[in-house]
């Protein structure tokens, strides 16, 4: 989240991408930084799955990401 605001700050766009495990927290992180940044969340978890795996759950957000990157 901390890179995110940086990038913000500096005029670039980006998007956050963490496993729903993680909402709750964002959600904290962001109010204590006063920022809301946009966030795509894929399912949990991530660290025991094949790289097939991988690149399914990367090309389900990709749309979502990339939506919130360019504000469409």
């Amino acid at each position: 989240m901390h890179d995110i605001a940086d990038l913000e700050g500096r005029d670039i766009p980006g998007v956050g991408v963490a496993t729903i495990e993680f909402v709750e927290a964002s959600e904290m992180q962001s109010r204590a930084l006063g920022f809301e940044p946009a966030m795509v969340f894929v399912d949990h978890p991530i660290q025991d799955r094949s790289d097939a795996e991988l690149r399914e759950l990367a090309d389900a957000a990709l749309e979502e990401i990339l939506r919130k990157l360019t504000g469409r």
